[in-house]
């Protein structure tokens, strides 16, 4: 069997499944993988909870499945190396320390139960608006960030708040929760988080890059409970069991930011935007923070070393993407598989006037608008399924561009920043094998689409920093990635009439949730 190899294993545990997948680190390609899709549930209207022991007991299984293919292949385990580790952010998991056991159903990172929370938070600050401490956190007050669902549960589960009181409970993002349990659990587990996992939560201060002991104190969340803070390159602790036993854990990001270092955007300006449940597109700002004036987070990109200099980024967060297809696979019926989305919306030549604005879960960036819900515009005998579908790939490029704007506008208003006009893009995720969505995207933002032959670069970008760690990662090797290039083909002030459309149907999905008082962003 061969023992010959360099192999890095990488954790994703994203919010519709969880897969393990082994890296050759001098080619960057993937050995094998398994995945493993985990459920969620949606008990009230806007909520989304997951069962975290699902979520560990799927990686475990990924881990073990994914290494009897590796044998299989006359391949032995001992040649991987160290693991990495990314994952869904801002969920929210909350567990008990003797039992090992979580103390509530996680709370997903598109759950809007806390809508009204928001307004109670947004109305206890002494400016009353919603951006009130993007300077120190780089987020707006939002459903979205990890602080809000805390609160939430402090307020509306005794049980728990009782629990986290006595000293009995700790609080994680998703990679806390695996970290711990991988580590050994109750058995000295260890209770880490990475820098930019911790950024999501609402509680970080991002300037000194520590836990903020003022906004713990407004969101009344006790230190004690909130992980240790590491780089998102260095060792965190070894597996205890299974088939990886003594392998470093060693690498840790959140999902987005682990596609921004597995495109190797490690230049200020440097841009991704990755398409899977919702959409996130991240531009390297560099060395300095930017606070965004235009509906954006200011987030930490990597930290790849616990020497090495923190990268920042801003962010333009869209909550419904890929969610749009499962919709209307799930809920409509017009498809049987995703999959089949494309070759529906390539039977008509355009969406025929018909907007979709997925609001879902209201609208993120750069709108932040928790009150605003989905909607179709522009309707009429002459709509059929196949307009419908072809709707909801520009949704996805319009929502984009939104972000792109926002990002133009930024760069203009900082000047001398790092932050700069994004001229080319580069895709990942799921949804970018649809080549329709690739193209529609390149037209309407006018700029050059490339698409990654890795398909799995948020995988990628924790195995880089799991690689890192323990020296053996090959930025040489891993600069050959070839893209897939998708240049604007359709005219200009045709896309950009359009758009105008789309940002008119925006507006008529804001107000729709309640009469609440409008806030101040």
């Amino acid at each position: 069997m061969n023992d010959t190899l360099e192999l890095v294993g990488a954790v994703d545990q994203g919010t519709s499944s969880s897969r393990f997948l082994i890296f050759d680190v001098k080619t960057a390609s993937v050995i094998c993988y398994h995945q493993v899709e985990i459920v969620q549930s949606c008990p009230s209207e806007g909520w989304v909870e997951q069962d975290a022991t699902e979520m560990i007991n799927s990686v475990n299984t990924c881990i073990d499945k994914a290494i009897e293919k590796l044998e299989s292949k006359g391949i032995s385990a001992s040649c991987v190396k160290a693991i990495g580790i990314t994952n869904q952010r801002e969920t929210t998991v909350v567990w008990n320390k003797y039992t090992g056991k979580p103390l509530c159903p996680a709370i997903v990172w598109c759950d809007i139960r806390t809508t009204d929370t928001v307004e109670q938070l947004i109305q206890k600050t002494s400016t009353k608006r919603q951006d009130h401490f993007q300077k120190i956190c780089g987020l707006p007050i939002s459903t979205y960030f990890s602080a809000v669902k805390l609160r939430w549960i402090l307020d509306n589960l005794p049980e728990v708040k009782n629990s986290i009181e006595q000293g009995d409970a700790l609080f994680g993002t998703v990679d806390s929760w695996l970290i711990w349990n991988l580590t050994g659990g109750v058995d000295g587990g260890r209770h880490v988080t990475d820098i930019t996992n911790a950024s999501r939560t609402m509680l970080f201060n991002i300037h000194s890059q520590t836990w903020d002991e003022n906004l713990c104190k407004f969101f009344e969340v006790p230190q004690s409970i909130l992980p240790e803070v590491k780089s998102s390159s260095e060792t965190y602790g070894k597996l205890v069991k299974g088939p990886l036993k003594d392998v470093s854990v060693c690498g840790c990001l959140g999902d987005q930011q682990a596609a921004l270092v597995g495109q190797l955007c490690f230049n200020p300006g440097d841009a991704k935007n990755t398409y899977g449940t919702g959409c996130f597109l991240l531009q390297n700002s560099g060395l300095k923070p930017v606070t965004s004036s235009h509906g954006l987070l200011t987030t930490i990109a990597y930290k790849l070393g616990p020497d090495e200099p923190t990268y920042y980024a801003l962010e333009g967060s869209i909550a419904v993407a890929g969610g749009i297809i499962r919709w209307l696979r799930d809920n409509l019926g017009i498809i049987k598989k995703s999959s089949e989305i494309e070759a529906l919306a390539r039977t008509v030549d355009n969406a025929g006037e018909v907007f979709f604005v997925p609001a879902f879960s209201g609208l993120y960036a750069p709108y932040w608008r928790p009150d605003a819900r989905g909607i179709i515009c522009g309707l009429t005998q002459f709509t059929t399924k196949a307009h419908l579908a072809y709707a909801a790939h520009e949704a996805v490029c319009y929502q984009t561009r939104e972000i792109l704007e926002a990002m133009a506008k930024d760069a203009e208003t900082t000047g001398g920043s790092d932050s700069k006009t994004i001229t080319r893009l580069q895709v990942d995720g799921g949804m970018t094998v649809n080549s329709l969505l690739m193209q529609r995207q390149a037209d309407i933002l006018g700029v050059t689409v490339l698409r990654s032959s890795i398909p799995e670069v948020t995988a990628l970008g924790a195995a880089i920093a799991a690689a890192k760690s323990c020296g053996i990662w090959s930025y040489e090797e891993s600069k050959k990635v070839e893209f897939t290039k998708f240049e604007p083909k359709t005219n200009s002030e045709d896309e950009k009439a359009s758009y105008e459309k789309w940002k008119l149907a925006v507006q008529k999905s804001m107000g729709w949730q309640s009469e609440e008082k409008k806030v101040t962003a």
